[in-house]
């Protein structure tokens, strides 16, 4: 399979970088330091979600704005522990692309998104936050301003996902959806191609595009 595009639309965590150790730990002292129980924790969704909808499903309205700026001071702070590495394949696979072709489209906010990414030596061109939107995902606000900010067709644009709610932004976005199986199972992702991570992919750019298709 082959997928024609003109860019390309990255999660980060789960995508291009792994931050589950960091996340594990700075959203268990979080909890802690907030009251919530293990059981009412494991009731929420966290991957792929903005910090503000995690706190609001957990937390009262007016506990919201301090608590989530919290949890961004603990991440951030965190970055530097060794919780945060690139996925396989993600080095190689953005070196491949132009810095117009492509953009990192994160539920993080654009302090904590830098911080990883700068982390790990990525250095996007354009960077979508939790800062720049109104909805986050599964909404596709978030990729179709990616879309626009790149000057792409929705319909053009691939979008490269590990989490159910991103993926279904994508497909609500109108853009052609690939499923990275880190965080969950291949069988719990739904896409128009499923892979083990970035470097199952090759890359080719052309006059036309850009051409993605799975290593044999």
């Amino acid at each position: 399979m082959t997928i024609h595009a003109q860019a390309l639309l990255f999660d980060n965590d789960g995508t291009l970088v792994s931050s589950l150790l960091s996340v594990e730990r700075c959203w268990t002292r979080w909890a802690e330091e907030h009251g919530i129980t293990a059981e009412q924790f494991a009731r929420v969704e966290l991957h792929g979600r903005p910090a503000a909808e995690i706190a609001a499903d957990l937390l009262p309205a007016h506990a919201v704005p301090a608590a989530v700026a919290r949890i961004e001071d603990l991440e951030v702070e965190d970055v530097p522990n060794g919780g945060v590495h690139l996925l396989p394949g993600t080095e190689d696979f953005l070196a491949a692309l132009p810095a117009e072709r492509w953009a990192v489209v994160t539920s993080a906010t654009r302090r904590l998104a830098e911080a990883r990414l700068g982390a790990v030596g990525i250095l996007p061109k354009t960077l979508v936050t939790a800062d720049d939107i109104t909805r986050g995902k599964p909404d596709p606000e978030p990729y179709l301003l990616a879309a626009r900010t790149l000057g792409v067709d929705p319909a053009h644009c691939v979008v490269f996902e590990d989490a159910p709610a991103g993926l279904q932004a994508g497909r609500a976005a109108g853009m052609t959806t690939v499923a990275l199986a880190t965080t969950h199972r291949a069988d719990e992702l739904t896409a128009d191609l499923v892979v083990e991570d970035l470097s199952a992919l090759s890359v080719l750019v052309t006059e036309a595009g850009v051409e993605i298709s799975a290593r044999p």
